[in-house]
C-alpha cells in the first residue's frame, strides 16, 4: 500500500510558478501509475498530468506548455512544475497513484490519493 504525501501549495500571483511535491511511503512509484489531479469546490476532480510505469508521461491540453510532472526514483518522489499560472489554476491539487501502471486520466483508475495541497493564484 501507498501512502501520499503533498505539499508546495501555496498563494502566487498570476503568472507565476510552483512546484508541488508528493512524497510516496510504503512502496516504490517506479511501478505505478502516478498523476496530479486538481479540483474545485463544487466541481468534479480533474486530471492535469501523469506518468506511466515506463515514464510516458501525459497532460490535460490547459497543462501542456505550463506544467511538467517528474518523478523522481531516487527519493520516490512525484513533481508537478506549474508555470505561468492563471486564476483558473486556483484549486486543491491531488497526487494519485494507480496500480494499473498504463496511461489513464480517470479517476477510478487511481488506488491512492493524497490529502490534496491548496494553490491559489491571484489576479
Amino acid at each position: 500500500q501507498v501512502q501520499l504525501v503533498e505539499s508546495g501549495g501555496a498563494l502566487v500571483q498570476t503568472g507565476g510558478s510552483l512546484r508541488l511535491s508528493c512524497a510516496a511511503s510504503g512502496d516504490t512509484l517506479t511501478s505505478y501509475l502516478v498523476g496530479w489531479f486538481r479540483q474545485t469546490p463544487g466541481k468534479d476532480r480533474e486530471y492535469v498530468a501523469s506518468i506511466t510505469a515506463r515514464r510516458d508521461s501525459f497532460y490535460a491540453r490547459f497543462a501542456q506548455g505550463r506544467f511538467i510532472i517528474s518523478r523522481h526514483d531516487a527519493n520516490n518522489t512525484l513533481y508537478l512544475q506549474m508555470n505561468n499560472l492563471t486564476p483558473e489554476d486556483t484549486a486543491v491539487y491531488y497526487c494519485a497513484a494507480g496500480v494499473t501502471g498504463w496511461a489513464s486520466s480517470r479517476p477510478w483508475e487511481f488506488d491512492y490519493w493524497g490529502q490534496g495541497t491548496e494553490v491559489t493564484v491571484s489576479s
